[in-house]
């Protein structure tokens, strides 16, 4: 299984890099640099909403806190935690660079599809509005371009959104962290991690937009804090290590401690594919959640998809990534002399400065952060099958209650796949990559292809709320807007 995973990985991965970052070029540089230009907008029009200074109408299911909550926590996940930490120990510091690169242009193809999703959104039999990439390309492609074979690319990267149902890492790097904490074993952990999540999904997208508006806040201050200090303890240490991590990203980094060394086409590999996975950006997945706000322009609510990349990685995957370079815990191994990587490199990190209080934030972090992942990965996999079944109303109702009970256990299956076979932290993380490939190729071209509709959003966008250029009366802010008309 290693070796197939490794040879997939490094065939999609040249492939992936480079789709990855031309797709943000192309769309960073045709915006004008939106992303940079305009950040202080989006800040206001983001943080300042989740502050409550931002009075928000539209149709939609959940409601603004709600639906970016979900998003939010569907994207910060465990990967931000050990995902990061395996790229530092699989890549180097230098990883954390390329990271940085593939998130900051990531932002604009995150503000594409999101904005796409809620323009070619559609309403349910009962009312309830959902969204996303099958959405688009049923109609943007299907519909609007005349592209009839529509539905091999929704069949191809459904596929791949549902493969992940079948590996999941959410549980697997929880049940690590805690029961390296706590001494717990690991398949007791899983079971109670899955019995959560089964009770949110019971509810339904209402109920898990709830969980989502009251644990994300809480977890992302809390993690942000309690890395904050372990980094602020060492300050002094930093020039050091921003060096090593722009030294490293161009030249890979050379053995040392128990580190083995990375070259330098495995820095940008390991720095782009950990990115791609923990903010989503051109994932396809986040723009399902966020077609469901109530919103009154597209990319209003495309502003919170460039937001959730800035958080997910230029804000908490740094903090992770310096303070593992920062202590010096990404050089050390564990007693038997084998390198750290995944949960345990981010918890001794933590406890190198903070004793068993910064096993315990990083542990009780990692926790939140896998179920807030989870119950927002169930809400995709929903808004997947409501649409494959939109025609037949009887057995979505029936399929949908089956599924709210069956999410959760294939990942807990992983878990204890893991633990009974001994898959060390780096092979689980391998293969969640292969299989975050293939909806990514998919999607990417997909948004490529219906650009020109994200442009014209953006521009009506600018012209409504930035005071550029005069509004065009002739553009539908809503796909079925333009129907009706």
């Amino acid at each position: 299984m290693k070796e197939f995973a490794e040879r997939i990985s490094v065939i999609g991965g040249i492939s992936l890099i480079s789709l990855v970052l031309c797709v943000g070029l192309l769309f960073t540089i045709k915006s004008g640099f939106f992303q940079f230009r305009f950040l202080g907008h989006i800040m206001k029009k983001t943080f300042g909403s989740m502050l409550g200074s931002e009075n928000v109408s539209g149709k939609g299911t959940l409601n603004p806190l709600q639906a970016v909550s979900a998003a939010v926590g569907g994207t910060v996940g465990v990967g931000s935690i050990g995902g990061v930490a395996t790229a530092i120990a699989a890549g180097g510091p230098g990883a954390v660079f390329w990271l940085w690169v593939c998130a900051l242009i990531g932002m604009m193809t995150k503000m594409a599809e999101v904005s796409l999703a809620v323009y070619y959104r559609s309403a349910d039999e009962d009312g309830n509005i959902y969204g996303g990439p099958t959405h688009y390309m049923e109609k943007g492609l299907g519909t609007e371009k005349g592209f009839k074979v529509w539905v091999i690319p929704a069949v191809i990267f459904g596929g791949g959104i549902f493969a992940t149902f079948f590996f999941s890492v959410q549980n697997y790097t929880v049940s690590e962290a805690v029961a390296s904490t706590f001494g717990i074993d690991m398949i007791v952990v899983s079971a109670v991690f899955c019995l959560l999540v089964m009770a949110v999904a019971l509810g339904g997208i209402p109920r898990l937009g709830k969980a989502a508006g009251r644990l994300v806040p809480f977890m992302c201050f809390f993690y942000i804090t309690g890395g904050l200090i372990v980094i602020l303890i060492d300050a002094g240490n930093l020039p050091a290590t921003f060096r090593l991590i722009f030294k490293s990203a161009f030249t890979g980094t050379a053995a040392v401690g128990g580190f083995t060394g990375a070259a330098f086409a495995q820095v940008i590999q390991v720095g782009v594919a950990r990115s791609v996975y923990c903010n989503e950006a051109g994932w396809g997945t986040s723009p399902m959640i966020h077609s469901t706000a109530r919103v009154a322009h597209p990319v209003a609510q495309g502003l919170w998809g460039g937001f959730e990349v800035f958080l997910d990685t230029v804000i908490i995957c740094t903090i992770t990534a310096v303070a593992i370079i920062n202590t010096g815990a990404w050089q050390l191994t564990d007693a038997e002399g084998v390198r750290l990587t995944g949960a345990p490199l981010a918890l001794m990190a933590f406890e190198l400065k903070l004793g068993v209080i910064g096993r315990y934030i990083v542990t009780i972090s990692a926790f939140l952060f896998g179920v807030t992942t989870e119950i927002g990965w169930y809400a995709y996999y929903e808004i997947l099958l409501r649409h494959m079944l939109r025609d037949n109303r009887k057995l979505k109702k029936k399929i949908l209650k089956i599924f709210r009970i069956i999410s959760p256990l294939p990942s807990m299956v992983v878990t204890i796949l893991a633990v009974l076979y001994g898959l060390p932290s780096g092979i689980v993380w391998l293969i969640a990559d292969v299989v975050t490939g293939i909806p990514t190729f998919v999607n990417l071209i997909v948004i490529l292809l219906l650009s020109k509709t994200f442009f014209m959003l953006l521009r009506d966008y600018k012209a409504r709320y930035l005071g550029i250029n005069r509004v065009d009366p002739d553009v539908r802010l809503f796909y079925e807007d333009k129907k009706i008309s």
